[in-house]
């Protein structure tokens, strides 16, 4: 029998027909949703635009930032640690007020805090490392995400409990990677297990000199966070959560209870090395998911639909 004669025979039993009916209303029934939830899918992967970026330094002052190095008080910017030159956000340590290091890390905060985001920094290794600064500490800066309240850290306190994107700059030595994950107080959930190790290194490449590198972090609430280094993913884990060491200075409290990071304070650091940031943005993925309402936004990944804004009806 030839193959066309087989098909027609199948066809015509009643069986191999009903069955065939079968697959053919299952087949439609998917292809039905695919049409029907496609548009949403393609919505809810929509890109944002660079125009929904927020510049948290605007290149001009320290406006939004409040500065905590150790033994200072909070707002007390030690020798202008932090300070802004030439359009670009600088840490500097002048001999004056640095003629040693003595552990003096600081943080700058960003005065709010943020939940579901995408962080961008662009930043650049310049100059020698200040006197008596720690040898790991060599080209070495970071940004704190999910940190604690800068109001909440100890006078003393080295490192806000916080997930540090670690940023390192070549050495001319072999590979250094940067955008790795260190976990001062914090705890996270790396391929598949609780991993306590203080820092797990990206896959990044090495960038040597003082060229500018792009590093982006997403961050998903107390679910994902992924690592970026010029466009390229170099590292992903999940459940970041409070737990661990690592710090000293801090209040007790603050390792109380272990509990799940859902959201926190953005901070850069000061950790003896000098580095210039010439960008810092914020892509927030929070907020309202309603179409109906004017504020919409298709690239928000967490509904707080209680910030919607919609348009008034007229009076007649």
């Amino acid at each position: 029998m030839s193959s066309h004669g087989f098909l027609c025979y199948l066809a015509r039993h009643p069986t191999i027909r009903y069955f065939l009916v079968y697959q053919f209303f299952c087949s439609m029934k998917k292809f039905f949703w695919v049409i029907i939830l496609w548009p949403f899918a393609v919505q809810a992967q929509q890109p944002a635009p660079g125009s929904a970026w927020q510049q948290l330094f605007n290149g001009k002052d320290l406006s939004g930032w409040r500065p905590k190095i150790r033994y200072y008080d909070l707002d007390s910017n030690y020798g202008q640690t932090f300070r802004v030159k030439d359009g670009l956000l600088q840490v500097r340590y002048d001999t004056a007020a640095y003629p040693a290091y003595h552990e003096r890390f600081g943080h700058l905060f960003y005065r709010e805090k943020f939940s579901h985001y995408r962080i961008a920094v662009e930043y650049r290794f310049v100059g020698n490392q200040v006197n008596e600064g720690p040898g790991w500490a060599t080209r070495n800066s970071g940004i704190m995400l999910h940190g604690q309240s800068p109001e909440s850290m100890g006078k003393d306190q080295d490192f806000p409990v916080s997930i540090e994107v670690q940023l390192l700059g070549g050495l001319g030595k072999g590979p250094r990677s940067t955008c790795n994950v260190c976990t001062p107080g914090t705890h996270i959930v790396y391929q598949g297990k609780l991993d306590t190790r203080h820092c797990i290194n990206s896959n990044s490449k090495t960038y040597e000199g003082d060229q500018w590198v792009r590093a982006e972090v997403e961050v998903l609430g107390d679910s994902v966070i992924r690592h970026f280094v010029n466009g390229e993913l170099v590292l992903e884990y999940v459940q970041p959560q409070v737990g661990g060491g690592n710090v000293s200075g801090h209040r007790e409290t603050l390792f109380a209870t272990e509990r799940p990071l859902t959201e926190g304070y953005i901070s850069l650091q000061s950790e003896s090395h000098p580095i210039d940031f010439r960008k810092v943005e914020i892509l927030n993925l929070c907020g309202c998911t309603d179409p109906a309402a004017l504020n919409y936004k298709p690239w928000y990944v967490k509904a707080d639909n209680a910030t919607c804004v919609y348009k008034k009806k007229r009076k007649r």
